[in-house]
């Protein structure tokens, strides 16, 4: 059985592991960094090394890692700068004329763009995002369903955690921190790899798909436990009455893919 071609636009934290794994499985993987030095590290893993910019088009790389490409992942997040949202879907506007109609694509999202319910969010909501990064997302998601309809699929994460990315740095030594019982949503990194693989092996297109782990426990015990973890200085939060949150619902992952997340607990990764 001859494997698939998949294109992984922005292999960092996320998508060199996720090309690595593509690699294990038989898939031929294109991969694009931005830096020379990372050229070597895409070369040793079997992955075909571009060195590509959304702020710049080359149109012949960009041609040469799109084309022969079954499936495209689009895994670039937005910086935290001036004008995001104008400069994001600008950037991912540049990648667009070169995908063909027989190519599907994957874009690496983020529940930023759930607003703050007190409640459960599920994908048809309809999205005021209270971020400009959220709100940058958004409008790439819309420009993407318009443009590729029902070829594209659309995957929200949660907080991305694992491996060297370990949250009990985020807020160790703080003080009057708010929103102590607010909770949190997590997803680990193989659970986002695991999401992306069944997605690509099942053919699930045309689809808004959250990412997040079972449990919501609450951001006081989550980082508290998180920095002791890390032998750091827990922090401190105020006592409130009110507070803000979302609960990103992960009951269509699990349904649409038939997906078992390996870490359903964030807690019980800090133990």
């Amino acid at each position: 059985m001859i494997k698939k071609s998949i294109s992984v636009l922005g292999c960092g934290w996320l998508g060199l592991p996720l090309a690595i794994d593509f690699v294990s499985k038989g898939f031929r993987v294109k991969g694009s960094t931005t830096t020379k030095e990372k050229v070597m590290v895409l070369t040793e893993q079997n992955i075909q090394p571009y060195i590509l910019s959304l702020n710049e088009v080359d149109e012949n790389v960009y041609s040469h890692f799109i084309l022969g490409s079954e499936i495209i992942i689009i895994n670039i997040p937005p910086k935290r700068i001036p004008n995001i949202e104008t400069i994001y879907l600008k950037q991912i506007e540049r990648i667009l004329p070169f995908i063909r109609d027989n190519q599907k694509v994957i874009f690496i999202s983020s529940t930023s763009v759930y607003q703050n319910t007190n409640g459960e969010v599920i994908e048809d909501f309809k999205l005021f995002p209270e971020k400009a990064s959220g709100e940058a997302i958004l409008k790439v998601e819309q420009k993407l369903q318009e443009t590729l309809k029902n070829r594209v699929t659309i995957l929200r994460f949660s907080g991305l955690v694992g491996y060297d990315r370990q949250p009990g740095r985020f807020l160790a030594n703080k003080r009057e921190l708010k929103n102590a019982k607010a909770l949190v949503n997590i997803i680990h990194r193989d659970d986002c790899i695991g999401l992306i693989q069944s997605i690509v092996e099942q053919s699930v297109w045309g689809e808004i798909i959250n990412g997040c782990a079972d449990k919501h426990p609450t951001r006081k015990e989550y980082y508290t436990l998180a920095a002791k973890k890390l032998g750091l200085i827990p922090p401190e939060f105020i006592k409130e009455e009110t507070y803000n949150f979302k609960i990103v619902s992960n009951i269509k992952s699990k349904k649409l893919l038939n997906y078992s997340y390996q870490y359903p607990d964030p807690l019980a990764l800090l133990i």
